[in-house]
């Protein structure tokens, strides 16, 4: 018979969610930095469209495979979150040796990888961007070449994030990736920019060179140092790596190929297009980046441990609560999203080559793409799930087909929409495979979608009553003050209160659950910082 849940946890979860929600918070926002000064300095341009079409290899190992929630970090954390016997010690000979061969095999994979990438980047980028003009695949390939070692980089640094993770150390791997930010931003500070991107791209290089610099300590702290081992056929705990690892891999390069579909048909758009595009995926992963990351990467282990416990109930009760806390903030952040996009935009990004225009694409593609926030954080935070029970491959598989479905969208949607369809197509896709990942979770677990979706309802329509709400201040502040930089505030300001009285309110009387346990959490909070006082 399965265990009651062991709710002792929760305030330890809490606990762990809001410091890495603060840290992840900061990465961000160092991040929008970023993003503002190579607005300043390449606007929506040609060599702005060559450098995000290059960086998205090494943006691969980087942040997809080496990020949070990436199958590099995933593996990390399942295997050995179950092989380390104490955590207050250091590790065994074996979970060294399995340790070093994961690096070994690491070092291998990528640094060839990254080999061809420097060698032959005139060839790759030809092979993703074979609609670009000869100016636009020449100057990627140039930046692309430039880039190359991120993605040796990339590998170790899901491999650290991993053992960090597993340790229960999230504040610094979740510190460590503003380092790429900063290293952009001082190296385009220092050099005032150039006409072909060059600094824009080893600023990249310098950035995920301190990223990886920065959690080697620690790594090191633990117990774990380097020293080629090649036990890839003879380490049981390694083979079981690899048959977490290569689905999940190929799951998230099957996801990448779905990113160089897009690039495919944005490459023979207008000039500035696909960097309209990347400017809205990365405004739109602020918001939902945040959130998830602050709670899947204290949920994760945890949701490892208590499947390899059998504790199943306890798996259910967090992922419910977690999920649904999820949607209900993400859905106030969609909404906002929705009427204040402009105005937030054309305050952070309209200076310099970043002109009126290129705010008005962004905002429309952010339109688009903000629609996928519900199914894009159900769909990551279920694949956790998955990962738990050690399955990449039904996530694979719904990744594959995903693919073909993506490829059947763009090519109805982007020659009537542009740049828009391509962003529709995202959002259907997103929908898609977190409905097919909700449907095949069953076979392991239940996890009582009525309750959920009746919540999910209760969610919508708080929402829809918000929407009206803040829509109605937005227009009449419009037809009280004059355009100004201070009449974009006051919106912001009055739309996001009016949503949050509204959306509050009416999600009280409703009696949401998520709600109910943010009073309650708050309140204990409030109450243990004055009983401290006294």
């Amino acid at each position: 018979m399965e265990d009651k849940v062991n709710n002792n946890q929760s305030p330890n979860l809490l606990k762990s969610a809001g410091l890495i929600m603060i840290v992840i918070l900061l990465s961000k926002l160092m991040g929008f930095l970023r993003d503002v000064i190579v607005a300043k300095y390449y606007g929506a341009s040609l060599v702005s469209d060559a450098y995000f079409y290059a960086y998205q290899i090494p943006a691969l190992a980087i942040v997809i495979l080496g990020g949070m929630g990436g199958p590099f970090h995933s593996a990390t954390v399942s295997v050995f979150s179950k092989i380390i016997k104490n955590f207050n010690i250091l590790p065994e000979k074996n979970t060294k040796r399995l340790f070093n061969t994961y690096e070994t095999f690491s070092l291998l994979v990528f640094g060839s990888l990254a080999l061809i990438c420097f060698f032959f980047p005139n060839q790759v980028m030809k092979i993703i961007i074979s609609q670009a003009t000869p100016e636009l695949w020449e100057l990627a390939s140039y930046h692309l070449k430039i880039m190359s070692p991120v993605i040796l980089i990339g590998a170790f640094l899901g491999l650290y994030y991993g053992i960090l993770v597993t340790y229960n150390k999230f504040l610094l791997p979740n510190i460590a990736p503003s380092m790429l930010s900063i290293g952009i931003i001082i190296t385009l500070i220092v050099s005032g920019g150039d006409e072909n991107g060059f600094y824009l791209a080893i600023g990249t290089t310098i950035g995920a060179l301190l990223q990886l610099i920065m959690q080697t300590p620690a790594v090191i702290k633990l117990g774990y140092t380097f020293k080629p081992v090649f036990e890839f056929f003879h380490n049981k705990n390694f083979n079981d790596i690899l048959e977490l690892l290569m689905p999940a891999f190929l799951s998230s390069t099957i996801g990448q190929i779905g990113i160089y579909v897009d690039i495919f048909f944005a490459s023979g758009l207008a000039q500035g297009q696909w960097t309209a595009y990347g400017y809205a995926n990365r405004i739109f992963q602020f918001p939902v980046g945040l959130m998830l990351s602050a709670l899947l990467v204290p949920l994760f282990p945890l949701f490892s441990r208590l499947v390899g416990q059998g504790k199943l109930d306890e798996v259910k009760h967090y992922f419910n609560k977690g999920v649904g806390s999820l949607i209900y903030v993400g859905t106030f952040v969609m909404i906002f999203i929705f009427i204040s996009r402009i105005d937030l935009i054309s305050l952070a990004l309209e200076r310099g080559a970043f002109d009126r225009n290129a705010t008005l694409t962004v905002a429309n593609v952010l339109f688009v793409v903000s629609l996928s926030i519900i199914p894009y954080m159900f769909r990551d935070s279920i694949t956790r799930l998955y990962y738990a029970f050690q399955d990449s491959k039904t996530p694979f598989y719904i990744a594959i087909a995903s693919i073909f479905f993506k490829i059947v969208f763009n090519s109805i949607f982007t020659p009537y929409a542009g740049i828009y369809g391509i962003a529709m197509s995202t959002v259907l896709i997103t929908l898609i495979n977190g409905t097919l990942l909700a449907f095949l979770i069953r076979k392991r677990i239940q996890i009582g979608y009525r309750h959920f979706i009746g919540q999910l309802l209760k969610i919508l329509f708080c929402g829809l009553l918000a929407f009206c709400a803040g829509f109605g201040v937005n227009y009449f502040i419009d037809l009280l003050m004059p355009e100004s930089f201070i009449a974009k505030i006051v919106r912001i300001i009055a739309v996001f209160l009016a949503l949050l009285v509204v959306y509050v309110g009416f999600a009280h009387i409703l009696k949401i659950e998520y709600l109910e346990d943010l009073k309650e959490k708050i309140e204990a909070k409030l109450k243990g910082k004055k009983n401290a006082v006294e």
